[in-house]
């Protein structure tokens, strides 16, 4: 088993560690892939269920993967851009949704049930907010490198599957900011609606993510740095756990908009950065298909989701359980003593 990795005490132990990535086990993707040549089942007739095997004993580095220790991990996180009137919900409510979570109340706690799935619930920084990030960059680089350890603590080495989700009122400004300074576009080709945001208030919504641009332009050409100056809290956290779980060989669901922008960075700093992920779903949100093709991320799942809380990676658990059990326990033709194509 992997050894646990040290924290980041600087931005140079980041990079590092985002660039120095283990990569795919190849022998046992190979292995995979004659094994499931003699399965009883015409060749590719499985379709993507096959791919998701051999993704998860490439990372897992096995040609027997597994799907049996899972674990959904959400982190909330407060953003001190709620200011600028981008949500009409209260920053409250990030706390009360992590009691709802530790209280068993939540839709992910009871996809997590029905998925057979451990759920955890941390709240970054103790959900103090983030800087306004109109006014300040969002987060120094104290607690930038403290919420990226916080979800590198996180993660486990040992767990076959791990998905990523999160909870913060005033997060999809944030993912949205972050998107435009990555990718570019401007506050208009990234904003959605949220939690419920009429037109005009998704213009507002722009408008204040044009202002950060602005504000903070002179960072835009480096993802880490974008990160700390336009995201939040709960969203470093997740790309600490996206890096760690490289590192521990572990593969990864990725949930929605605000979960593939937290990781988005890593794609961008490493070639590869994002192998070991899978998009579990597409958000309703309205730039998730947007980003998730600038990553080259297709999605396993299309439902019209837009709660985040991993609820979409809950979802698709049952897949890459369903991908394994195909993999590892499907007769082949011989020992079937079924005939073969001739």
């Amino acid at each position: 088993m992997p050894p646990r990795l040290s924290p980041p005490q600087d931005m140079a132990a980041l990079r590092a560690l985002c660039s120095t990535l283990p990569e795919a086990d190849m022998a046992a993707d190979h292995a995979m892939a004659s094994h499931d040549a003699g399965l009883t089942k015409p060749p590719g007739s499985l379709g993507r269920l096959e791919e998701l095997a051999r993704w998860a004993g490439r990372w897992q580095r096995t040609p027997w993967p597994r799907a049996e220790r899972v674990e959904i991990i959400v982190f909330a996180g407060n953003h001190g851009v709620t200011a600028q009137g981008v949500t009409p919900w209260p920053t409250d409510v990030t706390r009360q949704m992590v009691e709802n979570f530790r209280n068993g109340g939540a839709a992910i706690n009871q996809i997590a049930r029905v998925a057979g799935a451990r759920l955890r619930a941390v709240a970054v920084e103790d959900l103090r907010p983030t800087a306004d990030f109109t006014h300040a960059p969002a987060m120094d680089l104290p607690s930038f490198l403290h919420a990226i350890a916080t979800g590198m603590a996180a993660a486990r080495p040992g767990t076959d599957l791990l998905c990523l989700g999160e909870m913060g009122i005033g997060n999809t400004t944030t993912a949205a900011a972050v998107c435009a300074g990555l990718f570019g576009g401007g506050g208009a080709a990234w904003a959605g609606r949220g939690t419920g945001l009429d037109d005009a208030g998704v213009r507002h919504k722009a408008q204040v993510i044009d202002h950060a641009l602005a504000r903070h332009a002179a960072t835009m050409g480096d993802p880490l740095e974008v990160m700390r100056h336009l995201g939040g809290h709960e969203l470093a956290a997740m790309l600490g756990a996206a890096i760690a779980a490289r590192h521990y060989n572990i593969p990864v669901l990725l949930d929605g908009f605000i979960c593939t922008a937290a990781v988005a960075p890593l794609g961008l700093l490493h070639a590869g950065g994002l192998d070991h992920t899978r998009l579990a779903h597409c958000s309703a949100e309205s730039g998730h298909a947007r980003l998730a093709s600038a990553l080259g991320l297709s999605p396993l799942l299309d439902l019209g989701l837009r709660l985040g809380e991993g609820s979409g990676a809950g979802l698709a658990i049952p897949l890459v359980r369903a991908a394994t059990a195909c993999l590892c326990g499907m007769a082949t033709f011989a020992q079937a003593q079924v005939s073969g194509r001739e």
